[in-house]
Formats: structure tokens, C-alpha cells, sequence
């Protein structure tokens, strides 16, 4: 079993306009077309069982649109590994309702991203939504760390995110990019011993770039074996779900990066599948 934790599509008409701007803020190749049909062609591939799509409102007005997209979406792919979560934006007033109508129409849990957001993720505004989304038991993914496309921007930093556990309490909680992205000394610091789950997306092995642009080296590495295998020591494989960040990762290289860990086959299995699959019950 393969459970993909985190993965972005866009509408068909405007996907490749928004992938290569995409591309060229942050630099970074994309390996499908982003589309729902890509996103499954790249499943089938690299033999992925479940896909969790997570969409972002980047505004208050999306919110409700987004979510009855969602909730359609799947229930038209129904039995075809598609997972899409629900979303909320910390400007969104009427949180309380539209979050218990994304229970109510089945989504599993909720995407925000406190860099798209403009807002902190300790900010009052996301500690009512997540306290709320907690309370309705909910999953709620968070964008943690830098954004490649923002630079030096850090809206959920590890201190951030300790005060969102230490206020809410226990909770499905996800941090993407292991925590935080290019953070990651202060989340083994930090938020070691906290119960939160971390995704592995668009944070092993490097950065793919661009043709057009240069890195230097050191800025395209990302967390190597020996560093992956801290958070390991840290938090336990059972915390830890594998996620690409598709389009934006290569499923086969981030697959392989975990089987080619030093770790028993029942860990490997956690961290591609089993812990997604008891989180998401399916």
C-alpha cells in the first residue's frame, strides 16, 4: 500500500499557464501536467494506491466553491484512489458552519497554507479554525517551514506550530515538509515529543531545477538518508506519511528514497502507506 499525503491539481484550462508560472517563481521543474488525469497517469506509474489532493483558497470568497468542488470530485472518482481535502482561509468568518459542511460531505480533513494566507499560523484567526476543525476531528495539513516561491518567508515556523499544540491540544495534525521546510534543525528541536505527523514532500534528496536557471549546489539539497533517518530516531516512523508535493516531485525517486532507507520493511511500509491508511481509514 502507497498513500500519497500530499498532491496539487489544477482545472484542465488553465493548468499549464498556472504550472509554468509556477515554475518559474520557484525555479523547480514539474514532472505532470497537473491535471487530474496526470496526477492519476503518475499514480499508475509509480504504482500509488491513494492520492490526497490538497487545495488551497487563496482567498475567503473560494472557500465554499472549493469545497463543493472537492466533496464532487470525490464522489465522481469514487474507487479511484482520489482523496481530496477541503480547505479554509483564516479571513473566512463563517468558518464554524463550512467547517462541519465539510465533515458533512465527507472531505477528511483540511488544507491551509499560512504563506499563501498572509496569516501566522498562531495568529487567533487559525487557532479558532484549527480548534474547530479539531473538535469536528478533521485532519488539518498546514504548510510548514519556507515557501520556495517566497522568499525568506516563514508564516509557520516549528515555535509556531508548538503554540498550535500546546493550545489545542491532541489532534490529526500535519506538517508538510517534514515539519518545516529548511527548518528542519529547529523541528527535531522543538516539536520532538509532540504527537503531530509529518509529510515527506518536496523534501528528500534535491531540488530538480529548472533548465533556464542556476542553483548554486548546496541550495538544491534537501534532507539526505542520515538526516532523514534523525526525524526517524526523533518522532518515529509511525509519524511520518509519504507525500510528493506532485506535480513538483518525481513519485518514483521519492518512492524509492524510502525504500532505500536502513530501516525494517514494517517501517518503510508505515511511512509509504500503513500510517496514511489507519489516518485516513480507508
Amino acid at each position: 500500500m502507497i498513500i500519497d499525503m500530499h498532491t496539487h491539481i489544477f482545472p484542465e484550462k488553465i493548468s499549464a499557464e498556472v504550472l509554468e508560472k509556477l515554475s518559474i517563481v520557484s525555479h523547480s521543474k514539474y514532472f505532470s501536467d497537473g491535471t487530474l488525469n496526470g496526477l492519476k497517469s503518475s499514480m499508475d506509474a509509480a504504482q500509488i494506491n491513494f492520492s490526497v489532493i490538497l487545495p488551497v483558497a487563496t482567498s475567503s470568497r473560494q472557500v465554499e466553491k472549493i469545497n463543493s468542488s472537492s466533496a464532487a470530485l470525490n464522489e465522481k472518482n469514487f474507487g479511484e484512489g482520489i482523496i481530496s481535502f477541503g480547505c479554509i482561509h483564516p479571513d473566512y468568518t463563517n468558518y464554524r458552519e463550512e467547517l462541519s459542511r465539510v465533515k458533512n460531505r465527507g472531505l477528511k480533513g483540511i488544507k491551509i497554507h499560512p504563506v499563501y494566507q498572509g496569516t501566522n499560523l498562531d495568529d487567533v484567526k487559525f487557532l479558532r479554525i484549527i480548534d474547530r476543525a479539531a473538535e469536528l476531528g478533521l485532519i488539518v495539513v498546514t504548510h510548514a517551514g519556507l515557501d520556495i516561491g517566497f522568499t525568506g518567508v516563514v508564516r509557520c515556523s516549528p515555535q509556531m506550530a508548538k503554540k498550535v499544540v500546546d493550545e489545542v491540544g491532541d489532534f490529526k495534525f500535519v506538517l508538510a515538509h517534514m515539519g518545516g521546510w529548511k527548518n528542519w534543525n529547529d523541528v527535531l528541536k522543538i516539536l520532538g515529543g509532540t504527537k503531530v505527523y509529518l509529510d515527506t514532500s518536496f523534501s528528500t534528496g534535491e531540488i530538480i531545477p529548472r533548465r533556464d536557471f542556476h542553483w548554486a549546489a548546496e541550495e538544491l539539497k534537501l534532507l539526505d538518508a542520515a538526516q532523514f533517518m534523525e526525524f526517524v530516531k526523533v518522532f518515529g516512523a509511525e509519524k511520518i506519511l509519504f507525500g510528493t508535493d506532485s506535480p513538483w516531485t518525481s513519485p518514483k525517486t521519492s518512492i524509492d528514497f524510502i525504500k532505500n532507507l536502513p530501516l525494517a520493511d514494517d517501517a518503510k511500509n508505515k511511512i509509504l502507506g500503513n500510517n496514511a491508511q489507519r489516518l485516513l481509514k480507508v
